[in-house]
């Protein structure tokens, strides 16, 4: 496995020993012992997954009283994955780091807790697969509008944009409730 740190400390792109030959491939997605290695301290306790149509854009989604962190990656097609940081009293507070995950490139992408996270699906369609370090708690879920000027992600082109009626909806950054 190998670590790539982006521009905002703790958001990390993991990019995995891939063998292959004219058969196909393997590699190991997840190792604790590695991962021990690559991002200290994380226990997962719950797998997701999603199915999306291209131009869908999920996020930027939280959970404020059970924050959870989350190792990302895409299992066919292909999204751009952001994480942004909403940590009131970070030095990063506001700020986001990108990647485009693929089934191609198989890199992974680890969201540590009290960030906001959203993915835009650029392939026809994506499978979407990710570890949990807390569960899931739907009255503890936040948004945080995918547009907000004062974060300003630059999203490739996707053409439409499909959101959920909470996206819609969702508050600007400053309205939002945050992590102190």
């Amino acid at each position: 496995m190998n670590r790539i740190d982006t521009d905002v400390p703790g958001v990390v792109i993991i990019e995995p020993q891939v063998f292959g030959d004219n058969r196909g491939y393997f590699m190991e997605t997840y190792r604790q012992t590695w991962l021990e290695d690559l991002v200290p301290g994380i226990r997962f306790v719950q797998d997701n997954q999603s199915l999306s149509s291209r131009g869908t854009l999920r996020g930027l989604h939280y959970q404020a009283r059970t924050p959870q962190g989350k190792l990302v990656r895409v299992v066919s097609g292909e999204v751009f994955d952001v994480a942004v940081d909403i940590r009131q009293s970070s030095p990063t507070f506001g700020k986001w780091a990108g990647v485009h995950l693929s089934s191609e490139n198989k890199r992974q992408f680890w969201v540590p807790e009290g960030f906001a996270h959203g993915f835009l699906v650029l392939s026809d369609s994506a499978e979407f697969v990710y570890k949990c370090t807390d569960y899931y708690d739907p009255d503890d879920q936040q948004h945080i509008a995918w547009n907000d000027p004062d974060i300003g992600i630059d999203w490739p082109d996707a053409g439409e944009i499909l959101l959920s009626e909470k996206d819609q909806t969702a508050p600007a950054l400053k309205d939002a409730l945050l992590f102190p």
